[in-house]
């Protein structure tokens, strides 16, 4: 198919319509007529030979066709966007808008507290985060980033590991006052203790509490009836004594340099959870993307192992 200099409209006009999430919206950003994003939507597909969407009065989605031919593009208008940027500017630009899925716990108590400085570093980026417990579909959300703890799951996403973060067995000096320390995880399995679980959003059930010693692996079950599913609840019920808790080391080191949680099994301390970041494009992400990525790592010290394994 010879390359038609018109299509390259078309293709601002589909990824405008998956950003803003209709056909009037991205009329809107783009300056059209709903009419004339229709116009131009169907001239694409003509040219294409394929049906790009699924329109109901309520919704537009990606046909499976649509999708892939919507991954393979983005890269490919990032570059433009970034050469445009180099030749106009001597350099790529961080510029434009930047949609990323957080997770809720690392947005809350590690970005947050920080995220002045990058703003105010790139003035022309417009940054939207959206904090969920689940993934979703990037490219159908219109998300350019996801920094997600956990393994990413088998797709067509690019990951990167950001680091890994110890798994921490803590309880509160209180608590330790009253039902005396575990001399071993298996302790925790007793009538004597009482354990808060944490829900995997992903399976809907409470994460297993694992034990590592180098090779060595210890699986228990731990007794409770206290069931989280949000990292500052359990951080709070934890302090005030109510159970023993497994946190990440990331966003607790507060709250054990100043003693408020004890860890209880330092010489178990090999079990460790990752952080990823997450995108779409197996071409170079774009200078946004790449910039807040870069962002993240100054702020977990970028090593794969965070700094109080």
């Amino acid at each position: 198919m010879p390359f038609d200099e018109r299509m390259l409209n078309g293709m601002g006009v589909l990824t405008a319509i998956v950003d803003c999430g209709s056909f009037a919206a991205a009329g809107e950003a783009l300056d059209m007529s709903q009419s004339g994003v229709s116009r131009s939507v169907a001239r694409l597909e003509a040219r294409l030979g394929i049906r790009l969407f699924d329109r109901t009065t309520r919704s537009v989605m990606l046909t499976d066709e649509g999708r892939r031919f919507y991954e393979q593009i983005v890269p490919l208008l990032g570059g433009l966007e970034e050469a445009a940027a180099s030749a106009a500017q001597g350099a790529s630009a961080v510029r434009g808008r930047l949609r990323v899925n957080l997770d809720p716990f690392f947005s809350r108590l590690v970005l947050g507290p920080r995220l002045g400085s990058f703003i105010d570093r790139h003035p022309d980026l417009q940054l939207e985060l959206i904090t969920s417990d689940q993934l979703g579909d990037m490219v159908a959300d219109g998300f350019d980033l996801a920094i997600r703890f956990g393994d990413p799951p088998v797709s067509t996403l690019v990951a990167r590991k950001l680091l890994d973060t110890r798994i921490l067995t803590v309880a509160a000096p209180s608590y330790l006052k009253k039902h005396g320390h575990p001399a071993s995880p298996s302790e925790l399995e007793s009538s004597q203790h009482v354990c808060m679980k944490f829900r995997d959003p992903l399976s809907g059930y409470p994460f297993a509490w694992e034990f590592r010693r180098g090779r060595k692996k210890l699986v228990i079950t731990p007794q409770g009836r206290l069931t989280v599913n949000d990292v500052g609840t359990l951080h709070s019920v934890c302090t005030a004594g109510q159970g023993v808790a497994q946190i990440l080391s990331l966003g607790a080191e507060s709250l054990l340099a100043s003693g408020k949680l004890v860890e209880l099994f330092p010489e178990w301390g090999d079990e460790v959870y990752p952080l990823y970041a997450l995108y779409p494009s197996r071409h170079h992400p774009p200078a946004k993307v790449r910039a807040f990525v870069e962002f993240i790592v100054s702020l977990t010290g970028g090593a794969p192992r965070d700094a109080a394994a």
